[in-house]
């Protein structure tokens, strides 16, 4: 099994025909995602350079090929509407990779989303989501992943790739990676995944990558301590002055909130490891899947 995504996702993609949205849809397809259908406005009944056929709008899209998921390549001050109309097909996963979203427009994208219960947002300013072997939407690089029983979620994409290239070193795999994006307002948080994650038989052990910024990851340390999966964690920006944005909109810390200390210290709370160094993260990873083996 696995969370999210898995040979059966039905893939649309918002701004298909645009530079990033062409590359990594052949990218997808090359990962073995089925990518049935694009959408952009004014192109509709032409095809992509993979032979997708693209439409003028969702609904259209979602009605004529059963997609069962978007996802969103296009610029900022187009990401929120593209949001709001993959929420209006009713469409169970809706995946916004697009950096930069107006603040504003992501707190209307977020009350809106409130009224459809039944879809699942990931991002924006995320790499998206892979479950290897069956389906990656998003621009991580495939070729790192290898399949297995360690689940990862994290707010940065770079920090993503080297927990894995470090899991697939060590010959350990994934079952599924979840980039859940490192702005202020993201839809899928570390407590929503880490649920997924627990009631997913092929996830053994969940590693989480948190930073500086927000409460994403005191929430989910209280979560933590009512799982009966192991996690990991690790926390970027521990050096980072109060008061200075660091890479992510989010990675900020206000007066005595998001510190780096203050999350490592509920994630020990709920025995959490929290290595300093990334190495060490796969190290504790070993430990609990080595000991998990023995019972």
């Amino acid at each position: 099994m696995s969370i999210l995504v898995n040979k059966t996702t039905k893939l649309l993609v918002q701004g298909i025909t645009g530079r990033e949205g062409a590359f990594h849809t052949g990218q997808m397809i090359a990962c073995g995602t089925q990518v049935v259908a694009g959408v952009t406005p004014g192109k509709g009944g032409t095809q992509d350079a993979n032979g997708v056929p693209i439409f003028d709008t969702v609904q259209q899209a979602v009605a004529a090929t059963g997609a069962n998921a978007s996802i969103i390549f296009v610029p900022p001050p187009f990401a929120a509407d593209a949001m709001l109309e993959a929420f209006e097909a009713k469409l169970p996963l809706v995946v916004c990779i697009t950096e930069g979203v107006p603040l504003h427009d992501m707190i209307k994208v977020y009350d809106r989303l409130l009224a459809y219960p039944d879809t699942k947002l990931v991002g924006p300013n995320c790499p998206g989501l892979i479950t290897p072997g069956e389906a990656k939407l998003g621009i991580m690089p495939h070729r790192i992943f290898k399949k297995g029983n360690v689940g990862l979620i994290s707010r940065s994409g770079t920090l993503t790739y080297e927990l894995v290239a470090e899991c697939s070193a060590r010959g350990l795999g994934i079952s599924t990676c979840v980039g859940i994006g490192g702005d202020p307002i993201v839809g899928l948080r570390f407590i929503d995944c880490l649920k997924l994650f627990e009631a997913d038989p092929e996830t053994e052990i969940v590693v989480m990558a948190g930073e500086i910024g927000g409460s994403d990851e005191e929430t989910a340390a209280e979560y933590i301590k009512t799982m009966k999966t192991p996690v990991v964690a690790f926390i970027s920006g521990r050096t980072a002055p109060p008061g200075k944005r660091m890479g992510h909109a989010g990675a900020i810390v206000s007066g005595n909130k998001g510190t780096a200390e203050a999350k490592v210290k509920a994630l020990t709370e709920a025995n959490v490891p929290v290595p300093l160094r990334m190495h060490e993260v796969i190290d504790e990873v070993e430990k609990k899947l080595k000991s998990l083996a023995k019972v």
